[in-house]
């Protein structure tokens, strides 16, 4: 953290800041969903706290809480990147889940199903009525809930059935991926960065999303692609590795009998996979 000469920074003031700041970043990220947008975040929180100063005020964790979900609403009306994968409370398939969102939407849902907030504290961060910010959560919540199930497969059920997905799709086997998918399959795309995107809205129903995954398969370019399994933002992903480089991450859903994936999340773009390493043995955080 840095300031310029002659700005009334104090200890006190930077002390303060520093005890919230991983709160902060916590909050941020998980409204961006990018490292760099939440450090930027930070960094503007920073220079309004540090040009305002402690004194006078009795609740310095609400004030800088407000400065920087503020900021992030803000910083969300004209960012269109998608999240990186870093183990900062919601998973990877949520974060992909909650792009949907608008952004206050989003940032009520992770101030109240996150961190906790009351529906009270978070009309005074984004200035709103309580009852509308009780609306706004309703809504949110009802969203992530209809599209991530309660349900959990075993681990080896789902790395199973991952294992047949991924050499379907690569293979281009059509009929084992018309098996495998269930009939109302979901298909959650990022927007692929640098490479070409694949779709930012989810695609529904098993024969759209075979199309959708061939065309995505067809146009990956390099053979030379292996599979690793780890945990990612703490879900059991399917990470396939171009060399050492990761080239994209996959979480499944599977239907409660296990044979069935219903949910497919797929995430491509480089600047998301900095945090995957091939050689990591323990789950990516």
């Amino acid at each position: 953290m840095t300031h310029s000469t002659g700005s009334p920074v104090t200890d006190e003031a930077t002390d303060v800041f520093m005890t919230h700041r991983e709160l902060l970043f916590g909050l941020v990220y998980n409204m961006l969903g990018s490292v760099a947008d939440t450090e930027d975040v930070l960094q503007e929180t920073w220079l309004a706290w540090s040009g305002r100063g402690a004194e006078g005020i009795t609740n310095p964790r609400a004030y800088l809480v407000r400065i920087a979900v503020n900021q992030a609403l803000q910083r969300q009306a004209v960012i269109t990147d998608d999240p990186v994968l870093r183990g900062e409370s919601v998973s990877l398939a949520m974060l992909v889940v909650l792009e949907a969102l608008t952004p206050l939407e989003r940032a009520v849902f992770v101030l109240n199903e996150v961190f906790g907030y009351a529906h009270t504290e978070i009309a005074d961060i984004i200035d709103r009525t309580p009852a509308a910010v009780r609306q706004l959560a309703h809504r949110a919540r009802d969203h992530v809930l209809a599209r991530r199930p309660r349900y959990r497969a075993h681990p080896r059920v789902r790395q199973e059935a991952t294992e047949r997905f991924v050499r379907a799709a690569l293979g281009g086997d059509l009929a084992e991926l018309m098996e495998i998918l269930a009939p109302d399959v979901t298909v959650w795309t990022d927007g692929g960065g640098n490479r070409k995107p694949a779709g930012l809205r989810p695609v529904h129903g098993r024969d759209k999303a075979v199309r959708l995954i061939t065309s995505y398969a067809a146009r990956r370019g390099p053979q030379d692609l292996e599979l690793r399994y780890r945990r990612v933002n703490g879900d059991d992903a399917a990470v396939l590795f171009q060399g050492d480089s990761p080239y994209a991450v996959m979480v499944m859903d599977l239907t409660p009998e296990g044979d069935r994936v219903n949910g497919v999340y797929i995430v491509t773009n480089p600047d998301k996979l900095t945090h995957v390493h091939k050689d990591d043995d323990e789950e990516d955080e």
